[in-house]
């Protein structure tokens, strides 16, 4: 009986250790709470539809699951976003990671815990110039522009439309500060005048005073280069209030329906807003059905570059030829950069042939050329919002 019993456990522990083995884990960091909680879940979708394409179709190596845990990192306190990565890296010891979304939360988990665990990043929504100047070994990469040029195409926007004259706030992190030097130094270069420009703290109930002050020099609109559901909601609901203002403007951290919803559709019909889009291309189109098949709308903010950012570290794993870390930043600039043979979405398993076979691939993906520069930044298309019958609704590329 004791030999049986001995066996068994000997069996059971051989049996775990196997599907241990059987898993390749890819992390995904998110702002499952705070300033973006209700634009996380569909940019976590996008990352798992492209987990679920290539399980579906072989798995990795010697067909392994991709399986994804995942980390809350509140978006704004560094110290929640080193704490979630920190267990990512060195507890459920991640091969890499897709994220994180907030560019604060970016920075905090790849210097404290994904940098020194030689753990590569992709962030499908950091959009802030601070993530390109990251120490970062080759390890941090980001399938969506740089606010850079969010910022310059906000601008130029605003004044194709004829708003000459704007107040602006921002919150006062790297994302706000990174988007409004890029819209401040575009829209003033092109004739444009901001007659109140005022950083702000997130996460406040009282943003009066602020909007007493913005609205002092007598602009019509406002610009808020903040989140959704945290300081940019507030402060567009008190800037109604007050009665200042006529017209709003923002950035991608603003465009959410929540956003609508919680200040009101006839408060914000018509406000103006950029966020980082997919262009005119095979890439975008496929993951629009894909996604739509998975009940995703393939238009939400950051979907498609999260998919990508998922997809592209799937191929890296690939092509590396193991789970291992060491090796794959290479390996994931190999799966994206020309020349190689075009992979588009959903193209999982043409792609494990392909590298199976030696040759060459170039993933083009769902949000567009995925060629990282030295920096581990990517071109980009910024398109156009406007609020039109309570949504968000896209009006078109721009600055192509």
């Amino acid at each position: 009986m004791k030999k049986t019993v001995l066996a068994l456990a000997i069996a059971a522990t051989t049996a775990c250790a196997g599907v241990a083995q059987a898993e390749v884990k890819v992390g995904f960091l998110g702002g499952f709470t705070g300033g973006i909680e209700s634009l996380t879940p569909p940019i976590f979708d996008g990352a798992k539809l492209a987990v679920q394409e290539v399980n579906d179709q072989g798995g990795l190596l010697d067909g392994e699951e991709m399986v994804m845990p995942s980390g809350d990192t509140t978006c704004s306190d560094a110290s929640a976003a080193s704490n979630a990565a920190d267990r990512l890296v060195n507890s459920e010891k991640v091969t890499a990671i897709v994220g994180a979304l907030c560019t604060g939360a970016t920075i905090a988990a790849a210097n404290n815990a994904a940098i020194p665990g030689n753990v590569v990043m992709v962030s499908p929504a950091s959009t802030a110039p601070a993530v390109t100047d990251l120490d970062d070994n080759d390890l941090v990469f980001r399938t969506v522009p740089s606010d850079a040029f969010q910022g310059e195409q906000l601008a130029k926007l605003l004044l194709s439309k004829g708003i000459e004259d704007v107040a602006v706030t921002y919150v006062n992190n790297d994302y706000g500060q990174g988007l409004d030097e890029a819209f401040t130094k575009t829209f003033e270069a092109e004739g444009g005048s901001i007659s109140a420009n005022l950083a702000h703290e997130d996460n406040r109930a009282d943003y009066r005073s602020e909007v007493g002050k913005l609205s002092s020099g007598g602009s019509q609109t406002l610009v808020v280069l903040a989140y959704a559901d945290t300081s940019g909601q507030t402060i567009l609901r008190q800037a109604y209030e007050s009665g200042a203002f006529t017209q709003y403007a923002g950035g991608d951290g603003m465009v959410g329906n929540s956003l609508v919803d919680a200040v009101g559709a006839d408060v914000l019909e018509g406000m103006i807003a950029t966020r980082p889009g997919s262009p005119d291309a095979p890439g975008g189109d496929v993951f629009n059905e894909l996604a739509k098949k998975a009940d995703i709308d393939p238009s939400a903010v950051f979907a498609a570059q999260s998919y990508d950012a998922a997809f592209l570290l799937a191929l890296a794993i690939e092509k590396n030829g193991s789970a291992d870390r060491e090796g794959l930043s290479k390996a994931l600039r190999d799966v994206a950069t020309a020349p190689g043979e075009t992979i588009l979405p959903g193209e999982w398993e043409k792609a494990k042939k392909l590298i199976k076979e030696g040759k060459e691939i170039n993933y083009e993906g769902a949000s567009g050329n995925q060629e990282f520069d030295d920096n581990g930044d990517v071109p980009g298309i910024v398109v156009e919002m406007a609020v039109e019958d309570g949504k968000f609704v896209t009006k078109g590329a721009i600055g192509e």
